[in-house]
């Protein structure tokens, strides 16, 4: 336990040398991560996505691919494909831009549905299948898609069914200007980044994933994620709220959360902290909501306010 909490916090600490003052943005990447699930990253150019993303991949010494997404890009680009080979008298498997650990897919909301499409497999079952041969990917397997929020000519807005997928949302934003000044001094000779170690393998992500599924949950808690998932669905200024998923989701976030706190059993207050970036992206608003701008975190901290916060002496197992 202590060792897997040491890991996460590295990884943290690690990032934080090239990335100023996103600690809470960091640490919800980072869980993630031990969740064994992916991150959707919407935010404006320029605030250090791609940095974020490549300084995770180089923290745990793993593989780490990037493709820039285009109205071009084809899901074969993604996935890989078979080429026959004339001298062999064999189709040859060559690999896609998916076998690594980290997956940076830049604007994925700027290639067609069909090749966004060519991820869910990779995303859900860690394997593609190309001309029905199934290839399995490496271990740990991440996607971090980013978007632009701004942005929308030329974009092919994510189905729902891959939005899902995403085990949270997340956002860097604008530094403060004390930040920002920091980052400044911090480039302005160098390139941090160059300098970056490894401070854990791909191994130990692999351990700390199975740890987190270890972690106690009490019905108490469990009945709450559940209150709370389900008045999403009850919601008037929603159309959808979250689905089944969604609640799995929140279980195994705060499951890590935990195990990044040092506990091996969930709090109320591990369900508040990741409750907002796991279910913000899987709610659809009405068109009313949007016109009065209503947010998802508006109605999500609304619910919070209004679910009963379990209390008790049964955190722990008995």
């Amino acid at each position: 336990m202590e060792k897997s909490r040491q890991v996460l916090q590295d990884i943290v600490n690690n990032i934080e040398k090239v990335i100023v003052g996103k600690n809470e943005v960091i640490k919800l990447m980072v869980i993630s991560l031990a969740c064994d699930s992916h991150v959707l990253i919407e935010d404006i150019p320029g605030v250090g996505k791609t940095t974020l993303v490549s300084a995770l991949a180089k923290s745990i010494n793993g593989s780490f691919n990037r493709i820039q997404f285009t109205p071009d890009v084809m899901p074969s680009d993604i996935t890989g494909f078979s080429m026959y080979n004339q001298k062999s008298n064999e189709f040859e498997f060559h690999k896609g831009i998916v076998m690594g650990n980290i997956l940076l897919a830049d604007e994925i909301n700027r290639t067609p549905p069909k090749t966004q499409s060519s991820l869910l497999e990779a995303m859900e079952e860690k394997q593609v299948t190309v001309d029905g041969t199934t290839h399995e990917l490496p271990k740990p397997f991440m996607v971090l898609a980013t978007q632009n929020p701004i942005e929308y000519l030329g974009t092919y807005p994510l189905p729902e069914a891959q939005i899902d997928r995403f085990i949270m949302k997340i956002s860097i934003g604008y530094p403060e200007e004390s930040e920002e000044k920091k980052i400044l001094k911090l480039y302005e000779h160098k390139n941090p980044f160059e300098a970056l170690q490894p401070v854990a393998t791909c191994q130990d992500i692999i351990d700390v994933q199975s740890k987190v599924r270890e972690i106690y949950c009490s019905d108490e808690i469990m009945k709450y994620i559940v209150k709370l998932v389900a008045m999403t669905r009850e919601s008037d200024d929603l159309i959808l709220g979250a689905s089944p998923r969604g609640s799995l989701y929140v279980l195994l976030a705060a499951k890590a959360f935990a195990l990044y706190d040092g506990r091996d059993f969930i709090i109320p207050d591990d369900v508040k902290e990741i409750f907002l970036p796991v279910i913000s992206h899987r709610l659809i608003l009405r068109n009313e909501a949007k016109f009065n701008k209503v947010t998802p975190e508006q109605i999500l901290k609304d619910i919070m306010k209004q679910v009963k916060v379990p209390t008790g002496d049964y955190y722990e197992k008995k």
